[in-house]
This record gives C-alpha cells, structure tokens and sequence, in this order.
C-alpha cells in the first residue's frame, strides 16, 4: 500500500514506524530530520520529483511517499463488547470518510462499520485521516440492516442524524451507543431510520440546509462521547 503527503507518514513513524516498508524523499531534508528518518528502521530511499509524481499519480505528495504495511479489515461483531461506535451508511465519499475516521479517533469512538458498499480504497483513507485509520477498527459490511439488528441485541442504543430530528443537545445519550450517519446525498433511508432508536440533528444558528456529513458527523460525536 502507498502513501503518501508528510502529515500520515510522520503520523506513521510517530506511532506505528514498523508499518512503514519503504520511505521515499523526493524532497531535500534538513540533515537533523534526516537523520531521524534514517533511524526508523526502514528503507529510505531519494528518488527524483518526476518518479514520485508517477507513483503518487500526480497528487500533491509534498516529497514524501512510504509503501507501508496494508490495513487489516475488522470484523463488526468484534466491536458488539465496545460501548461507542460509527455506522456509515452509505457514505462513499473518501474524503468524508477518512476526516470522519480522524475526528471518531479523536473523539472517543471506539470502532467504525462502513455499510451498504462492498469494499472502500483504503489507501486514500489512510491518507484523508492522516494515518488514524491505522488505530481504529474498521469493518465493512453491506448489509445495514443485519449490523443494526446485531447492535441491538448487544445492548446498543441507535441514534441516527437527520435534519428533522431531536436537538443532540437535549438528548441523554446512553452509554452503550451507535452513532448512524446517512450518505451524502440522500441522508438515512425510511427503512434505516425506522429502527433507530432516536433521530437526532444539530440546531442552527441560522437558517441553513445542512451541514457536510464530516462536519455534522464530528459535531455529533462530540455531543455524545463520555463527558
């Protein structure tokens, strides 16, 4: 797996530098980062600007490239003991995804389903949640509907964002939850939402549509971690 732009990989080296296979500069480095990259205990390789705007297929790389270890798919029914989890139903987005890994990381989530597609490019996720996904547990399984079933024989609450639904602010969110949020375009199907335990929505402030699905998606997350 490939990728690439300074932030993920230096995330990487921080916390996970046995992942990284190969590192590639394309870039001159001061000679005291350079030598802390030599220390990490992979390959590092110079390669000339051209080459890594072939192998970055001529995104912004900002002169570091890594092949690194692949990311291993969790199985959902491993999260059914955690007490806080992320379903995406439908999200296809890679950015909207890889920030809402970054912020369920950030914000306590403790595991995250990916439903109704059969299979997501991890490589720009790793990149788009600065190399999160690396520490949160990711589980793509297409049917919704079997997931929310088992959630809720495990004891969770389903709390799913609509715009017409409960202000978070005003909701007790039990200790056992999932946070369910809706594609990009379409939101939550009927048929999604009428397993949910409770809809909740963000009030504005002034009269708007919506907000992004990572942004909402965060603010959520937020209002329903453990205080």
């Amino acid at each position: 797996m490939l990728i690439y732009a300074k932030q993920p990989i230096y995330y990487l080296i921080e916390h996970h530098p046995r992942k990284i296979k190969t590192l590639y500069l394309a870039k001159e480095v001061d000679k005291k980062e350079y030598s802390k990259l030599m220390k990490i205990g992979c390959e590092v390789k110079r390669i000339p600007a051209e080459a890594a705007m072939k192998m970055s297929k001529n995104a912004s790389h900002q002169g570091f490239l890594a092949e690194v270890d692949e990311i291993k798919l969790a199985d959902y029914r491993d999260m059914l003991d955690k007490k806080f989890i992320l379903v995406l139903a439908s999200v296809t987005d890679i950015g909207n995804i890889g920030s809402l890994v970054r912020s369920a990381y950030a914000l306590g989530v403790e595991g995250i389903i990916a439903c109704g597609v059969r299979s997501l490019p991890l490589e720009p996720i790793v990149r788009t949640s600065t190399g999160a996904l690396y520490d949160m547990p990711f589980a793509i399984e297409q049917n919704i509907h079997d997931v929310m079933n088992d959630l809720k024989m495990s004891g969770f609450k389903l709390y799913g964002a609509d715009m017409g639904g409960e202000d978070i602010r005003h909701v007790k969110v039990a200790p056992k939850r999932v946070l369910v949020m809706g594609s990009e375009g379409e939101g939550l199907t009927q048929r999604v939402a009428s397993k949910l335990d409770t809809v909740v929505s963000i009030a504005m402030s002034h009269s708007f549509d919506s907000l992004n699905v990572s942004v909402a998606g965060a603010i959520l997350m937020d209002r329903m971690r453990d205080e």
